[in-house]
Order: structure tokens, then sequence, then C-alpha cells
């Protein structure tokens, strides 16, 4: 009997200590309290853009855990299986087709910013100085050519066949007083391009991964060109997801007035925001 009682007080002791010592998360302010989340991003400018909104989110009781991707698969494969709870690095053409492709269901929580194309000069300094004949490097993909062609055309130089918008190719101009040429190429190849042409329209991303400044372009994308509101970038959830707290604080935040100062001040026009 003694040692049964012994045992008993034992055991009694052994799970006061672990409830005392243990019991972290049950406590106001404890691990209970916080809520994880996980976004996958690209580093530039989106994880930055994640990591400076990343206090805020810490006030409201909301982990948020970054993890960096430089694939397109990867991070939305992560969030249909709910791997990931959001991702930061797409526009929604990309998205919608990535549905489409792969039978995810995927859908966009917010636009947060795009990343303007700009006009670079290369062997001629100004779009004055523009000669008959002049060499433009451009994308060589459907999508961002058809950009650099509605910022050429934005900027006068040359016409497009009436209301082509984004399906625009070379064959849709109308007008080309200067008799422009196109050099295509890569889109992240067309910096290195540069030197060897007279201009070169890079896209804001890969200008700045080639140390250039979109404040120096000779022309950008309008704010309220076609461009800038169909590739605005976006936080992509699983579809139904966007109804939860934590993701509706995490767009919130994004979107703040404080965030809008971040991104104009650090990015001085190469990413621009669009609420």
């Amino acid at each position: 009997m003694k040692k049964k009682l012994a045992l008993i007080l034992v055991f009694a002791v052994a799970v006061f200590v672990f409830a005392a010592c243990g019991g972290n998360g049950d406590q106001p302010g404890g691990d209970a309290d916080t809520v994880v989340l996980k976004v996958g991003a690209s580093t530039v400018p989106h994880a930055e853009i994640l990591e400076f909104v990343k206090p805020m989110l810490a006030e409201e009781g909301i982990d948020l855990q970054i993890t960096e991707y430089t694939d397109y698969v990867i991070p939305n494969m992560a969030v249909d299986s709910r791997e990931l709870d959001a991702n930061y690095f797409q526009h929604l053409p990309y998205l919608l087709s990535f549905n489409e492709n792969n039978g995810t269901n995927l859908i966009s929580a917010v636009a947060v910013h795009y990343e303007p194309m700009g006009v670079f000069a290369g062997k001629t300094e100004t779009l004055e100085e523009l000669k008959e004949g002049a060499t433009f490097a451009v994308p060589n993909d459907p999508t961002n050519e058809a950009r650099a062609l509605l910022l050429l055309e934005q900027e006068g130089l040359i016409k497009l066949k009436e209301g082509i918008g984004l399906d625009a190719t070379p064959n849709d101009i109308v007008d080309n007083p200067m008799n422009i040429q196109f050099f295509e190429a890569e889109a992240a190849a067309v910096a290195r391009a540069i030197q060897d042409v007279d201009f070169a329209i890079i896209n804001g991303n890969y200008a700045l991964d080639a140390g250039l400044n979109v404040s120096d372009a000779l022309a950008v994308e309008s704010a309220d060109s076609e461009a800038a509101q169909t590739f605005a970038n976006i936080v992509a959830v699983y579809d139904g997801d966007q109804e939860r707290p934590e993701i509706q604080m995490l767009t919130q935040a994004l979107t703040s007035e404080e965030t809008r100062a971040f991104i104009e001040e650090k990015y001085e026009g190469a990413v621009v925001p669009v609420f």
C-alpha cells in the first residue's frame, strides 16, 4: 500500500510540473494565440515587400513565414496542395493559364503592384534623337512583346491595328513613320543587348536585376495602361481561402498606405502600387 501511495504521489507531482512548465500555448500571447501564415514569393520585390509587412501582421498575432522561390510552378502547386497558404509572384493571366493547364484551383486575393516596362537608351541617348531605321530590342514572348509595342504606341512612335491591345505583334503595326526595326530576345536577355541596339524595352524586374534605374527610363508604361491593369502582381490563394481572417489581414497590410510609401521609396518607379 505504501508503495502504491508513493507512486501515486510521484505521478501527481509529475503531472503538476508538466502542466506548469509546458502550457505556454494556453496563456494569452502564447503559441496558441499565434496564427502561422506561410507565403511563397519571388525574392525581388515580392519577398522584400512581405518582409516589410511582417511586423504589421505580428501585431495582429500572425506569424508570417516567407519562403522564396525562383521557379513559377512549385509555389502554385504548394498553394493548391495547402503546403502554402498563399503566394505572391505572378499576374492574373499567368495564374488563369496555370489553372487551366494544371487543374489547380487558385484565385487572386488582391492585386498589389506592377513592374512597368521602360524604354532604355542604348546607342542612342534620347527618343528625340531617334533616327529612321533605329533598332529596338524587345522581348520575344507574345505578352511582353505586345506590351513593348503598346508602349511605343503610347509614345506616338508607331500605330497599331485598332483594338488589338495585348494581342499585338509587329505584323499589327499599321503606321511606322521612322521605320523602327525590332531585335527580339528572351525577356531576361533584352538588357544584355542594350549596347548593341539604339534602345531596349525592358521589364521592370529585369531592369532591376541589370542594375538599371527605371527612373532613368526614357518612357514607361503608364499606371492606367491596359498592361499595368492586366499584369498587376497578385496574392494567390486556394479558392475560398480569401475569406480567412489572416489572409484578409495580409491583403490589408499589403495595400496599406505604409506599404505604398515603402514601395515608392525603395523601388523608385521600378515597382508601382496599383491600390
